[in-house]
C-alpha cells in the first residue's frame, strides 16, 4: 500500500498536468480567438488565474517533498518540481506573448474603431457637401430664372419709355396740328381777305 504522501505526491501531479492541459487549452483559445476585445481579454484573465493555480500546485507539490521521508523520494519529488517550473517558465513566456497579442490586438481596435469614426466624419462632411451643393444649385436655377424675368423687365421698360417718347411726340404732333387747324380757321373768320 502507498504511503499517504505517496498519494498526496501523485494527486497533486495530476492537477499540475490538470492545469497545466488546461493552461495550454486556453492558450490556444487566444490564439484562435478572432472575436471582440473583450472575449480575448477574458481569455487572458483565465490564463492569469490558471496559472496562478498551477504556481500554488507547485508549491505544495515542493512542500510534499520537503515532507518525504526518503532522501530519494525527496530528490526524485523535487526533480519533478524543477520540471514543472521549467515547463512553467516556457509557457510564462508564452503567458507574455498572448498579452502582448492582447494588447496589440486592443491597439489595432482602437485603431480601427478610430479610423470607422473618421469614415463617419467623412461621409457626414460628404453628405452636408452633397445638400450645399444642392443648395446652391438650386439658387443658381433661381437667380438664372430671376436674371431672365429682370432682363424681360428692362425690355418692356425699354420698350415703354420708347413708346412713352413716342406718345409725346404724336401728343405734341397732334397739339401743333389742332393749333394750327385753329389758327388757320381764326385766321379765316377773322381776316377772310388775308
Amino acid at each position: 500500500m502507498a504511503a499517504p504522501q505517496d498519494v498526496h505526491v501523485r494527486i497533486c501531479n495530476q492537477e499540475i498536468v490538470k492545469f497545466d492541459l488546461e493552461v495550454k487549452a486556453l492558450i490556444q483559445d487566444i490564439r484562435d480567438c478572432s472575436g471582440p476585445l473583450s472575449a480575448l481579454t477574458e481569455l487572458n484573465t483565465k490564463v492569469k488565474e490558471k496559472f496562478q493555480q498551477l504556481r500554488h500546485r507547485i508549491q505544495d507539490l515542493e512542500q510534499l517533498a520537503k515532507e518525504q521521508d526518503k532522501e530519494s523520494e525527496k530528490q526524485l519529488v523535487l526533480q519533478e518540481v524543477e520540471n514543472h517550473r521549467k515547463q512553467m517558465l516556457r509557457k510564462t513566456t508564452k503567458e507574455s506573448l498572448a498579452q502582448t497579442s492582447s494588447t496589440i490586438t486592443e491597439s489595432l481596435m482602437g485603431i480601427s474603431r478610430m479610423m470607422a469614426q473618421q469614415v463617419q466624419q467623412s461621409e457626414e462632411a460628404m453628405q452636408s457637401l452633397v445638400t450645399s451643393s444642392r443648395t446652391i444649385l438650386d439658387a443658381n436655377e433661381e437667380f438664372k430664372s430671376m436674371s431672365g424675368t429682370i432682363q424681360l423687365g428692362r425690355k418692356l421698360i425699354t420698350k415703354y419709355n420708347r413708346r412713352e417718347l413716342t406718345d409725346k411726340l404724336l401728343i405734341f404732333l397732334a397739339l401743333a396740328l389742332f393749333l394750327a387747324t385753329v389758327l388757320y380757321i381764326v385766321k379765316k373768320r377773322l381776316f377772310p381777305f388775308l
